[in-house]
Parts: structure tokens; sequence; C-alpha cells
């Protein structure tokens, strides 16, 4: 690394070649353990084991179905997509108005079925391409997270491993999009605090970055801009979206701190303020606000869309947002009238939803979800003369069930050993679960727990290199961690296997069928 960047007028700026000298105490502090050197390695196994999870993800993709038609809430996100796709980007729904999320996940279903026609393979091909590219962005945070591109290569068999990300990789639904663009933004928001710190390196380098107590401007964060951008459009596949947005602005404005603080700025909370706190806003908050709204953009250019003129049709006052356009203001009453659904869409009482749960059985999977289930004469190709198809959504228990020692574990080293990786991995977990419990009473499902399964594997990765060790830790401790991480990676991809066929649809005897079973409430 030799050209640094030295102090300008208005800031950082590039600079001039000179001979890297050995990193003070603050600057190693601030750029922390280097990335490996093996780039060319990781990337073979990232895309290897990326294959691998297409091969998983795309075999038999046109299965289950209805006699043909889409199954479980497929029946209300695919023809809504073949709507978008007919009408050039958006829904009408003139009959009863049941569009009751944004429109991009929608429209990434769309290309699907424009790709290959109204079927199983056509609804579903957009859900599986995106479970693919969760398995390559895994691996490479966790790389990133561990500096290990073995950590890396075993996060990405855990993620090909587990039964959410499969199952909802495979189905025409919205959540496997929102898990894509959420982990997304999380990889650009570690970009960015590296970023940051190796700006401020440069800084302590060049003996300026006390020149004010606020410490230096950062300059345009692109990795900060980007992460604004995937948060709005996570949003634009369901507004839970907002939950990350505002849990990585928290998230980044206390890395800024904690950068600043390392970097030996005198008033690291008054320079976030100062420096920091307005450029997060428009990055991550205005930012995000206007890519969730580009993405109604054929809602916007049509004049027949759901709610379209709904200012208009149901003579709404101007009052005193006159002057935002009636198409926006439009969007908005739309917008609320479809939360205040959501917000009374409660269980009725003695009569639940018979595959309802609630977030507190989520972190362990203890209430799956049945998609779909045929038995019968019917029902053939396992052997025996009574059969059962069926798909069920379930985290493998090998994972699934550590979630709250893995929980417990990254809780204690966030707050006793300030390590931020647990802290980061937390907030990203805690912004899918935590906010759920507001509202008991509204029906939840267990796939609404899609957006967590990631980041419970980051964090069985954190763990699992804590397991692993270092090569300082000796070779007697290295391969005893080698071994216990391998013996529980087998251990994670048999549990795979044999839930393998209620995971896809395959058939299987009645007895194989209740084996599957582990827990009552599985049934």
């Amino acid at each position: 690394m030799t050209a640094l960047l030295t102090r300008s007028p208005g800031g950082a700026g590039p600079g001039t070649e000179r001979t890297r000298q050995p990193p003070s105490d603050r600057e190693a502090a601030l750029l922390g353990t280097p990335m490996p050197g093996d780039r060319v390695r990781a990337l073979v196994v990232t895309f290897v084991l990326t294959a691998i999870a297409g091969i998983v993800r795309l075999q038999n993709l046109g299965v289950p179905t209805d006699k043909g038609t889409p199954v479980f809430d497929e029946k209300h996100y695919v023809p809504q997509a073949w709507q978008m796709l007919r009408n050039g980007g958006y829904e009408d729904n003139y009959g009863y108005e049941l569009v009751v999320h944004p429109p991009l996940a929608k429209q990434l279903i769309a290309i699907g079925e424009w790709l290959f026609g109204y079927n199983g393979w056509g609804w579903r091909f957009s859900a599986a391409v995106a479970g693919m590219l969760i398995v390559l962005l895994t691996i490479r945070i966790a790389r990133r997270l561990t500096r290990s591109t073995l950590l890396g290569a075993v996060a990405g068999v855990l993620v090909i491993c587990d039964g959410v990300l499969h199952l909802q990789s495979r189905m025409g639904m919205l959540d496997i999009f929102i898990a894509l663009f959420v982990l997304a933004a999380f990889g650009t928001l570690l970009m960015d605090r590296e970023q940051v710190r190796q700006r401020l390196a440069v800084a302590v380098r060049e003996g300026w970055v006390g020149e004010t107590p606020f410490g230096p401007k950062l300059g345009f964060r692109w990795w900060r801009f980007g992460t604004g951008v995937l948060l709005g459009l996570a949003t634009a596949i369901k507004w839970s979206g907002m939950y990350w947005v505002l849990a990585f602005g928290l998230l980044c404005v206390i890395f800024d701190v904690t950068a600043r603080k390392a970097a030996g700025v005198a008033r690291p909370w008054a320079g976030m303020l100062r420096r920091d706190l307005a450029p997060a806003l428009w990055s991550i908050g205005a930012v995000a606000v206007l890519a969730y709204l580009s993405t109604w953009w054929a809602w916007f250019a049509s004049e027949t869309a759901t709610d379209r003129n709904y200012t208009e049709i149901n003579g709404v006052a101007d009052g005193p947002f006159g002057f935002v356009p009636a198409a926006l203001r439009s969007l908005v009453l739309y917008t609320f009238n479809v939360l205040d659904f959501h917000e009374s869409l409660a269980t009725p009482d003695g009569d639940p939803h018979p595959w309802e749960s609630k977030p507190w059985t989520w972190p362990m999977g203890l209430r799956p979800m049945l998609y779909s289930y045929a038995s019968g004469e019917t029902t053939t190709g396992c052997g025996e003369s009574e059969c059962v198809r069926a798909t069920m959504l379930v985290g493998t228990p090998a994972m699934w069930w550590l979630a709250l020692p893995v929980l417990g574990w990254g809780l204690w080293r966030s707050i006793f050993r300030a390590d931020w990786r647990y802290a980061a991995v937390l907030v990203g977990y805690a912004a899918g679960l935590l906010p759920w419990f507001v509202n008991l009473d509204r029906q939840m499902y267990f796939f609404y727990a899609t957006p967590m399964a990631p980041f419970l594997i980051l964090g069985l990765t954190l763990v699992l290199g804590q397991i692993l060790g270092t090569a300082r830790s000796g070779f007697e401790r290295r391969g005893t961690g080698l071994l216990v991480v391998a013996l529980y990676v087998g251990l994670v991809v048999a549990n795979f296997v044999w839930l393998w066929p209620i995971l896809n649809g395959d058939a299987i005897t009645m007895d194989r069928w209740q084996a599957e079973l582990w827990l009552p409430s599985w049934r």
C-alpha cells in the first residue's frame, strides 16, 4: 500500500507515493487483521459453493404444485406477478384489494414467469436465483468477518443446508428477496466500516487526524450510499424492511464513533454528530426512501393500478399537503390503508390459523409451516401403497436449535469483549425478530423469520471460528478445533439430507413422514 491520502482544505485527498512504514498502534487498531492473501482460492471456493447451491435449489424446481397451480401463499403473489407481466409492471386487482405488499418482489417473480411461462419453474426461478446469491454473499461476508477463507466456506455450506433458506428459495413468495437485500446491505455496511477506518488510518499516519477535536471529514462514502439503496429495495419487498433501515442506520453511526475513538479523535461522539450524522441520514434514510419510491415506477406511470387515483376518487381534501403531487399522496394513503390492514390482521379468538406462530418460537423453529401435503391412492412413488408428498418450512435443527446459545454467547462477547463482529450480527438478527413482539395479537408465521437465517449462520460461523482457533493456537489445539468444526458441519449436512424429502415434496412412506416430525409442535 503506497498511495496514501493526505490532508487538503476540503478533507482527505490523494497524496504522493512514499515508502510504507510499519503501522502505529492506532493505525493497526483501525486496520485490524488484514484479509487473507488467497484471493484466487477464495473466489474458486465461492463460485464452486454457489454452483452447488444452484444445483440444490434448481433441481425439480417445478414441484410441488396444486394440480398445476401455485401452493400456499404463492397463490397471492404468483398471479399478481403475472398481472405485472401483462400490465407492464403493476397490479390492477379490480375485484378486491389484496395487493398488500410493495411491488419489487412480484416484479422479480415476473422475470422468471417471462422466461419460463406460468408454471412452477417460471414463478420460482427468481427466488432460486436469490437463494444462490444469498449463499455467495454469506461466504464473502463470513470471510470478511473472520479473515478466513475456510470459515467463509463453512458458512456457505451451512447456508446451503438450511431448510428455511432452501425451501424459501423454491417458493414464489416474497421473503427470500427481503433476506437477499438485507444481507447485501449488511455486506456493504461492513465494507463502509472498513473504508472509513482505512481513511482514518491515513490521517493517523500523516499526523493530521487531531487537527480538530472532531476528527477529519471522511469524504463521500459509496458503500454507505449502496447500503441505503439496498435497504430501500428491501423495504420495497415488504415494509418490514424499515426495521433494518433503522437498525443499520444506528449501527453505521456507532461504527463511525468507534472508528473516530480508535483514531484518537478527542471528541468522537461530537465528531460523529458533526461530521457523520447528517450524511448518514441522507445516505441510509433519504436514499432508502428514493430507492423505495423508484420501485413504484409502473404504478406512477399507470392510470389503472390499485388505488392509483385514490385521492381523486375518494375526494380527499388537499389540506396542508396540497403541494405534494396527487399521485404521491395517493401512494401514501394507499400505504396507510394496507398497513392498517396488516395491523388489524389479528388472530380470531378460538380460531387461530393452524400454522400460526409467535416470534418467541422462531429462533429455534419450534412451529414450522406446512406448505403442501398430498397422500392417498393418487400419491405414488415411495414403493408402498400409501405415500406422502409434503413440503414443510423447517429450519435445520442442527443449526436452529443452537440459536439461543449462539445469541447468548454473542451478547456476552459484544458486551464484555467488545467484539464488534458479534454485535453487528446480533443487530441484523434482532431487527428481524424484536419488532414483531410489539403487536402479538397480529397473525404471524414462521416464514417471517427467513431474513434472520443468514445472521444466525454468520453467528454460528463466528463461534466455529473461535472453536477452530488460529495458526498461533498451536498444532494440537488447531487440529482439535478443526475436527470439532468438521464433525459439526457433517452433522448439519446429515440433518439436511434427512429433511430433504419434506423440503422438496418427494414421495415418502407414511412411517417416514411420521419420523420427519421430530416435535409435537411440528404436527
